[in-house]
């Protein structure tokens, strides 16, 4: 199962034809506008959050270097990562 969101290029013809050219994937795509249904939407918050407020960045390089280091210390915090998918409501399963 592939899940998108509405992205204009998750619905271009390229896409579409490597799906298509599969047998595995179904493809779903999330309502236009579903941040609750997007685990991504919690990791930016907390990035937001914690590492984006109250910095001026002096430039996009620094900002790219604020968003990686957040990101690097995230991942290592399963806890965060677990909470994203909580809040979405959808599950793991094996």
């Amino acid at each position: 199962m592939l899940v998108w969101d509405n992205l204009n290029v998750h619905k271009t013809a390229d896409p579409r034809k490597w799906a298509a050219s599969r047998e595995w994937p179904a493809i779903y795509y999330l309502p236009p506008y579903a941040p609750d249904l997007n685990p991504v939407e919690g990791i930016w918050s907390l990035l937001r959050r914690g590492w984006l407020s109250n910095v001026a960045f002096s430039t996009p390089e620094h900002l790219v270097q604020r968003i990686r280091r957040g990101l690097r210390h995230n991942q290592y915090r399963s806890d965060l990562m677990d909470g994203c998918l909580t809040e979405t409501g959808l599950i793991i399963a094996p």
